[in-house]
């Protein structure tokens, strides 16, 4: 009966689809670790928040002050749509991620992929030439990726900006795998993978690029 425990639960982890969710825009890299339907902030960790101090004393009564109606709360805003990030920035990631996806051969499988590439310029001719090339640049990219994966959902969007003052890129992407074939990639890509973030978190601080 133990056996047959273990080799049941050896055979749910070996199909329990694993994977990551990368989103990049003008906050930077977000990386999650994705198993199941649970997804683990791998980059950047989260920040820990301190702890307020506990007050020695407790108060008995309101003061006046306090006993007073509060003002209404203005409404809340909703938050701001965001942009995208740098260009210059995610060009580097883009090579990574193709080096690193090209292992797999038809054995990852892309559940999402969103895409939207804003150009910028104040030129309508050049702009206009930009665009057509960065749907050219698309329509010969997608073919190449349908071929080395399954790409379930897909929305690739580029948009025109005058009034930007640069290229903006907003990229989401959900992929999984299967465990084992996970960690006999996770090792080789990893380091790499984990330069490439580093050198973008010190350049966002004003530091030197490693």
């Amino acid at each position: 009966m133990g056996w047959v425990i273990f080799f049941t639960v050896v055979l749910l982890l070996a199909i329990l689809p694993l994977g990551v969710f990368v989103s990049y825009d003008e906050d930077g890299v977000l990386v999650k670790i994705v198993a199941g339907p649970v997804k683990i902030t791998l980059f950047p960790r989260p920040k820990k928040e301190k702890k307020s101090e506990k007050k020695s004393k407790k108060k008995t009564s309101a003061s006046p002050a306090e006993q007073l109606p509060k003002p209404p709360q203005p409404p809340k805003q909703a938050p701001e749509k965001k942009k995208g990030g740098s260009w210059t920035d995610f060009l580097p990631l883009v090579q990574v991620a193709l080096d690193f996806l090209g292992s797999f051969r038809r054995k990852l499988r892309i559940n999402r992929l969103d895409l939207k590439l804003t150009m910028a310029g104040d030129d309508p001719c050049d702009l206009a030439v930009n665009y057509g090339r960065a749907w050219a640049a698309v329509g010969n990219l997608m073919p190449q990726l349908e071929r080395l994966f399954v790409i379930k959902k897909r929305n690739i969007e580029v948009a025109c900006d005058f009034t930007a003052s640069q290229t903006l890129v907003k990229f989401r992407s959900e992929a999984t795998i299967t465990l084992g074939r996970l960690v006999s990639l996770a090792v080789v890509y990893g380091i790499r993978v984990f330069r490439k973030f580093w050198k973008i978190k010190t350049k966002r601080k004003g530091g030197a690029g490693v």
